[in-house]
């Protein structure tokens, strides 16, 4: 098990970085294999504008909030030698806590959950969440059992956390706490491509 002990040990601790800026970070360090799921909203249209839509490995949902992760883990249990992400905010991940137990206790060693933690629920008008009232997405990870769970203290850091996520086995979670500026581009919104070509990019359909 990694040493996460000089990593931030509250969100308060943490430096603000860009969504897009850290997005990119972290697809720059991905060969073509690994699949990420973009949580909905404006974590996956920086994913999308990070790779110019060309990425096949890559899943962006739309209008399924909270539902990043377990989709992420059920790729991650089909296709169990791939590395696999789940990109979310700290609103849609607020809605399925529950989903941090399950990875958990699954121990699903090949996932990797970031959450993009800006305090807001940003697309619907940046009413506040939890998150800015008190609550710490990576101490509730812990708390249900995901002991490899960090606060990226910067970008430096982060891009080490995705490294060591990707060299070792997890599951993982980085918090990554992050500004309200806008995205760079919208996700297509054409669920069926979407789908097959994420299909197509696992391999699992010709």
């Amino acid at each position: 098990m990694a040493d996460l002990v000089n990593h931030p040990a509250t969100r308060d601790q943490a430096k603000v970085m860009n969504r897009f800026d850290i997005t990119k970070r972290m697809l720059d360090l991905l060969r073509q294999d690994e699949a990420v799921v973009g949580g909905i909203g404006y974590t996956n249209f920086d994913l999308w504008a990070a790779c110019g839509g060309r990425r096949r490995q890559n899943f962006y949902m739309l209008g399924s909030m909270g539902l990043a992760v377990p989709i992420a883990l059920g790729v991650a249990i089909a296709q169990p030698r791939r590395k696999v992400f789940a990109l979310e905010g700290d609103g849609s991940v607020l809605m399925q806590l529950g989903a941090l137990s399950t990875v958990a206790a699954r121990r699903q060693s090949n996932l990797c959950i970031v959450i993009m933690d800006n305090g807001a629920y940003q697309i619907t008008g940046g009413q506040k969440t939890m998150t800015e009232q008190g609550a710490d997405i990576v101490g509730i990870a812990r708390a249900s059992g995901l002991a490899q769970s960090a606060w990226a203290a910067n970008e430096d850091a982060f891009v080490e956390l995705v490294g060591l996520s990707l060299r070792e086995a997890g599951p993982w979670l980085i918090g990554c706490r992050i500004d309200n500026q806008k995205p760079v581009d919208t996700t297509e919104r054409d669920p069926s491509r979407i789908r097959d070509g994420f299909m197509r990019g696992l391999g699992v359909r010709g």
